[in-house]
């Protein structure tokens, strides 16, 4: 099947029912009977404390074979308790090329009852890429674009920052790590405040909701995001509930925002975007209604001294000043685009994608 005949098959079967739910709900926000985890409830920093050899988790983990270790952390009185915790590493990009592959958990049902992790069964780490002065900065702003997009989307995954102690085995000594890192939530505790369900297979863009497919795209341009495809869910999740299919983006180390080291522009189903550096910014959102378009711009605005105190918030966790002030001009910027009629028009509207 070519992929134009895969896309025009997908989007038919999901059209109608789009199409009918979207309509039924555009005035239903997320449903609360589902909380979030006491684990997300504070965004005071976490301490917690592991012990692993990164060489063996890369080298022997994969979906089906976990290793085990105790996950130390700090409690509200000050003092220590731990968990069986069960990990893997996990990702592409980083896995391969990192020296610390990012870690999925999972966690029995009954070693966190009690805990500060109850009902947490999965849990993503992210961890810095390489051993460098700016890693932890990194991870910083890495945390900064899901605390935006939390300030602008109800359907977005929540995090917790994290002073981690690593004390990773070597073949001959145990070395002592001070790093930033973050916890995101499973996709399944996000679809179960939105009401919903997780969707396991692919949906084109075009028959997605049209409100919140605009809000991810517009947000991904803000950071200068292009590794991401909602239709083939890379570095996206899809759910869907009573108002339709939507998008739930993570993952943004290849961000402009983040502006690693080793950031690369991304491709495109094979095709080379026309930008150099993953600090310019390519809108990459599909075509929909102008009238939504616009709507969506005005409300970013409308967030925007929201989105900036969220920013600032995250000043003094950095270790070098000229990445905070490096991240505040870059989402400053994206709203000096915004607020400019002819720059809206020329960088969003005119560049929206048709296929």
């Amino acid at each position: 099947m070519t992929r134009q005949a895969f896309w025009t098959v997908t989007f038919l079967l999901t059209f109608f029912h789009t199409e009918y739910s979207s309509a039924q709900a555009k005035s239903k926000d997320v449903k609360s009977a589902e909380k979030v985890t006491k684990l997300f409830r504070s965004e005071a920093i976490l301490s917690v404390k592991m012990t692993y050899s990164n060489k063996k988790v890369k080298k022997e983990t994969n979906d089906t074979t976990y290793l085990e270790t105790f996950l130390a952390y700090a409690t509200e009185n000050g003092s220590w308790d731990s968990l069986n915790v069960r990990f893997m590493a996990r990702g592409n990009y980083r896995r391969t090329n990192c020296y610390f592959a990012p870690l999925k958990f999972r966690i029995k049902k009954k070693t966190s009852k009690g805990t500060l992790f109850t009902k947490n069964k999965e849990l993503k780490l992210v961890l810095p890429c390489l051993l460098q002065k700016d890693g932890n900065d990194n991870i910083i702003k890495e945390y900064m674009a899901y605390k935006i997009y939390e300030t602008l989307s109800p359907y977005h995954f929540k995090t917790r920052l994290l002073d981690i102690e690593l004390s990773e085995k070597t073949r001959k000594k145990i070395k002592k790590r001070q790093l930033k890192a973050f916890f995101i939530e499973d996709i399944k505790r996000v679809a179960a405040r939105a009401g919903g369900n997780v969707l396991k297979r692919n949906v084109h863009p075009l028959g997605q909701d049209d409100y919140h497919s605009l809000y991810q795209a517009l947000f991904q341009f803000m950071i200068g995001n292009t590794d991401f495809s909602t239709g083939f869910m890379h570095n996206s999740k899809l759910l869907f509930n009573d108002i339709g299919t939507i998008p739930v983006p993570y993952d943004f180390d290849m961000s402009g925002l983040v502006n690693t080291s080793y950031s690369t522009v991304s491709e495109i189903q094979g095709e080379a975007l026309p930008i150099k550096e993953t600090t310019e910014r390519i809108y990459r959102g599909f075509k929909r209604d102008e009238k939504l378009l616009y709507k969506v711009r005005n409300e970013f605005l409308q967030k925007k001294s929201l989105v900036l105190t969220e920013v600032k918030k995250l000043e003094p966790l950095f270790e070098h000043k000229r990445n905070f002030e490096e991240a505040i001009h870059y989402i400053e910027g994206f709203y000096g685009i915004l607020a400019s009629e002819a720059s809206f028009k020329y960088r969003i509207v005119n560049r929206s994608r048709k296929k």
